[in-house]
């Protein structure tokens, strides 16, 4: 009896043993490549033991990512937040910012932005997987001290919380973020950027106020109808009884130009180039009209319009070169798309529903004025006016996003006593690694088009080194860009580059002056 109890027991043992195999790998078959690279594979360079991350937060980083440099533009706005009292976190501004002793990290996937172009090329699970990276680099603790460093340091602090300040990644990745974040087993808040903005726009409305609301966006964000669907949630919801509509317009080439990407803008050159994304004459998605030139306005100026004649009504190759040419040739669609809406209402707010085109508020308004007033050359009728609000409210989410985070990190007993924001704020960029032979780089040194979008998620590679901020990977354009629009976290970016420089032997020349 004995020997059969031992052997019943053996075969039970063997079933659990069995069976709990059977579930550890189920659970593994629900991770996606790149998160079993990053909590199993303690062979690879992106592999954190999350069995070690910290449990006592309040003194970590918060760490801040998006596709390039326009998410700077949120960061701004929560390192200027005060609207509570420092003492005891309550309601009313008391003339120091809210985040004063907290550190920040943030993060710029330059080298694979613009994201909004990966639904277009059906890669969106490959940018799902650039996410869940930026998180994964936003966790770790390894980065590089220049484009040809051989080996990462590894004394980057992880964070407390992470702010998704781009628009498509909350769009497309959001979801699959925090499933990635939950599996890791990571406590930590996440905060995306639509919720905040729609939000903040609605509170522009009366419950009973009919308008329309623009999202000006990536074309990536239009697409996945993030805004509208919450919008349409949000107006149920809160009891909204007027006709609010809704116009799109995505944004193709804007984040591009704002950030100097070659394929949508080139200031050195002066004639119309081969490699061109932009809109143009013979682009059937993104078609500049060409009876629709005196409505544009745009500024030939400096090369800011690249044309194939002399005389800029014989162009037959026109091509967009600077931002504000985007900024109008995107706005007079919108308009145009809301005149062909059934009852149009007037525009009354502007949602700026990517973190680059806040650099742009200027001209948009400039645009958006001029459209307003702009006549019919024969019938000296308005063609806009009666389409767009005496005022126009321009949604920057950035604020709202702020109040957010503020909000939760209060809930939840985050805030550091003892940090120090303009000393200990770090700022990383993704950079192409050259020291993978697979990458393919023009000869600017940046991903090729068809290799950024011809990759497929699941083949894990270092495609991209993190390298800090200076101007050798920041175009000296948008740090004169940065200097005027955001000054605060300018001068963040320049103490964390003096403070680099001298830590790891920079080049002098690569500092941020």
């Amino acid at each position: 009896m004995r020997k059969l109890n031992f052997a019943f027991l053996a075969l039970l043992s063997g079933s659990m043993v069995s069976c709990f195999q059977q579930r550890e790998e189920k659970k593994d078959v629900d991770l996606l490549p790149i998160e079993q690279t990053i909590l199993k594979d303690s062979s690879s360079f992106y592999y954190i033991n999350f069995a070690q991350y910290p449990t006592s937060l309040k003194g970590l980083p918060i760490g801040v990512f998006d596709s390039g440099t326009g998410g700077l533009t949120v960061l701004d706005a929560i390192v200027r937040f005060d609207e509570y009292n420092n003492a005891d976190k309550q309601a009313g501004a008391d003339g120091v910012v809210d985040f004063q002793h907290e550190d920040f990290i943030y993060l710029a996937d330059q080298a694979n932005m613009p994201y909004g172009n990966y639904h277009a090329t059906n890669k969106t699970d490959l940018l799902q997987e650039h996410i869940i990276k930026d998180f994964q680099f936003l966790f770790g603790n390894k980065y590089y001290t220049s484009p040809g460093g051989e080996a990462p340091l590894t004394d980057k602090k992880p964070v407390k919380a992470i702010v998704v300040a781009c628009n498509t990644a909350t769009a497309y990745g959001y979801k699959e973020a925090l499933e990635f974040v939950k599996k890791a087993g990571v406590d930590v808040p996440i905060i995306g950027v639509i919720n905040a903005a729609v939000e903040g726009t609605l509170s522009k409305f009366d419950k009973n106020e009919n308008g329309t609301i623009g999202v000006f966006a990536t074309v990536g964000t239009i697409a996945s109808q993030g805004y509208e669907r919450t919008i349409a949630d949000a107006l149920k919801a809160k009891g909204y009884t007027g006709k609010v509509q809704v116009v799109n317009q995505g944004g193709h080439g804007l984040a591009e130009a704002v950030d100097g990407e070659v394929d949508y803008i080139n200031r050195k050159v002066d004639r119309p180039r081969d490699s061109y994304r932009g809109p143009a004459l013979d682009n059937d998605k993104h078609k500049i009209e060409k009876e629709l030139l005196p409505v544009y306005n745009f500024n030939f100026e400096g090369n800011q319009m690249l044309c194939d004649s002399k005389n800029t009504d014989d162009c037959t190759i026109l091509q967009i070169n600077s931002a504000e040419n985007y900024v109008r040739y995107h706005l007079v669609s919108m308009m145009n798309n809301l005149k062909a809406m059934e009852n149009p209402q007037p525009l009354k707010s502007l949602i700026l529903g990517c973190t680059h085109y806040p650099y742009m508020i200027k001209e948009i308004k400039l645009v958006l004025d001029e459209l307003r007033n702009l006549r019919d050359e024969k019938t000296q009728t308005y063609l806009y006016k009666d389409l767009i609000s005496d005022e126009v409210d321009i949604i920057d989410p950035a604020i709202y996003v702020a109040r957010e985070l503020f909000e939760v990190m209060k809930e939840r007993q985050l805030f550091n006593d003892h940090g120090n924001m303009s000393a200990n704020s770090e700022f990383y960029i993704f950079v192409p690694n050259t020291s993978n032979k697979n990458i393919q780089l023009d000869s600017l040194g940046r991903f090729t088009y068809d290799y950024k979008y011809g990759r497929n998620a699941g083949e894990i590679q270092e495609y991209v080194k993190a390298v800090p901020f200076d101007n050798q990977n920041v175009p000296q354009e948008t740090l004169d860009r940065l200097k005027e629009m955001v000054p605060q976290t300018f001068t963040l970016i320049r103490n964390f580059s003096q403070n680099n420089a001298k830590s790891t032997a920079i080049a002098k020349e690569a500092k941020i002056n």
